[in-house]
């Protein structure tokens, strides 16, 4: 087909040339050679990249952290208190105790009358038994009374308002000035308060 049209083209040249009068018939020009030119190729310039480097920053060293070692519990041994009885409390001013009904001290010559471990009468002056007739020390009991008692063992010695709480050693009225054979000597006054209030089962302490 490309050849048909060529040859066309140029016998139609050749008639508009003959037609027209006084013009000159130039040389055909073919179209295919001024149709195709040579194509024009255009080179890029290889566009090079350069690598990015990435410069890694250094991982910080993990930082050691000591940590104290706990102080062990002291273990604290508590040692067990020893266990103790303690002994009756004493009535205040009465060195007897509170379980004592009429109190005797034979170092203060003194005596007392005693209720529910309270002083209720007393210290009174008393004189107690000489020598090769000491009054014992000791807890004893009230065993009887006597308003009015005198001693067959020694000439029927009067011993008025008498307590007998050791066999026949009792209170009674007697004198403050002489040691007796073994009886605690009391004031009138004294042994009367001591005969009212003492009973039989009473407890009795004297003490040296």
């Amino acid at each position: 087909m490309r050849v048909k049209l060529i040859l066309g083209i140029g016998a139609t040249a050749m008639l508009l040339s003959a037609c027209v009068p006084g013009q000159t018939t130039a040389a055909p020009v073919p179209v295919a050679a001024a149709q195709e030119a040579p194509p024009i190729t255009t080179t890029r310039a290889p566009t090079t990249v350069k690598p990015t480097t990435t410069t890694a920053k250094p991982k910080p060293k993990p930082t050691m952290t000591k940590t104290k070692p706990k102080p062990k519990p002291t273990a604290t041994k508590t040692k067990p208190k020893p266990t103790t009885v303690k002994p009756a409390p004493k009535p205040a001013g009465a060195p007897c105790s509170a379980k004592a009904r009429a109190c005797i001290d034979l170092s203060a010559n003194q005596s007392w009358l005693m209720s529910a471990g309270k002083v209720v009468y007393g210290p009174v002056p008393i004189t107690h038994g000489r020598a090769g007739f000491l009054t014992p020390p000791g807890t004893f009991h009230v065993g009887w009374k006597d308003i009015d008692h005198k001693s067959s063992e020694f000439n029927n010695a009067p011993m008025p308002y008498s307590v007998f709480f050791n066999q026949g050693i009792a209170f009674h009225e007697g004198s403050l000035k002489q040691k007796s054979h073994g009886c605690i000597h009391l004031s009138n006054a004294a042994a009367k308060k001591f005969y009212n209030d003492l009973k039989v089962g009473d407890v009795v302490q004297v003490v040296r």
